[in-house]
């Protein structure tokens, strides 16, 4: 990857949610303008490296990052063998808005507008947010995601919205497009030319943060 930046260290923090515990990363640069959680995909956590690329870069650009593990570690464990949880929308979806709920009460993030950057079945709990949340979310954005998985959520999402995929991501780019035609508020589907799911090509994943960089600058300043 070829995304380099200064950016703030981020600091461990644990959410209580629904009577579970779930660990995050929280950076919070100096004069944030806003805050985005981060909902991993399939057996991702916020260890994910793609994710914490993007999240550098907007931490660069004065961008508040949650990125929070949407399973347990006794769930993680279970997921690695059975797959069980990864694909339970349902259960993502309200633990990412629990961390939306944790963020307007913590003291640190509760004035900051509320941006969600979701990657594959991540991307369809972060919609369902904000359908959820439609008074606080301000803007979300998916990349390679499946916004199709939000089902009947995408006829009520207002938040501003923006998907991110690869041109030879056939599938999940197919998807995107049934699922554009649904999203209620402003959305833009954006194609990185050559790019796959994953985004491993030369420049592909400077291209996803560039765009999601300015996604949520102009859509937190409002």
């Amino acid at each position: 990857m070829s995304l380099q930046t200064d950016v703030v260290t981020p600091h461990p923090v644990r959410l209580e949610i629904a009577g579970i515990a779930l660990h995050a990363d929280l950076a919070l640069p100096s004069g944030a303008a806003g805050l985005v959680v981060f909902a991993h995909g399939s057996g991702s956590s916020r260890h994910s490296s793609r994710n914490r690329a993007v999240a550098q870069v907007l931490q660069a650009s004065r961008l508040a990052t949650l990125l929070l593990d949407l399973l347990t570690e006794h769930e993680e464990r279970a997921d690695a063998a059975t797959g069980e949880f990864r694909f339970d929308i349902p259960l993502l979806a309200e633990r990412v808005v629990g961390a939306i709920d944790w963020a307007q009460a913590h003291a640190p993030t509760a004035s900051l507008p509320i941006g969600l950057f979701g990657a594959s079945t991540g991307a369809a709990a972060a919609l369902i947010a904000a359908a959820a949340r439609p008074k606080i979310v301000r803007a979300v954005v998916s990349r390679g995601g499946r916004a199709d998985m939000a089902e009947s959520a995408l006829d009520v999402v207002t938040a501003p919205t923006l998907l991110i995929v690869g041109e030879r991501d056939d599938v999940v780019l197919e998807l995107n497009r049934q699922a554009l035609e649904r999203l209620a508020g402003p959305k833009e589907l954006h194609i990185i030319p050559g790019a796959s799911h994953l985004f491993e090509e030369p420049g592909a994943l400077d291209e996803v943060a560039h765009l999601t960089g300015q996604w949520f600058r102009h859509q937190l300043n409002h």
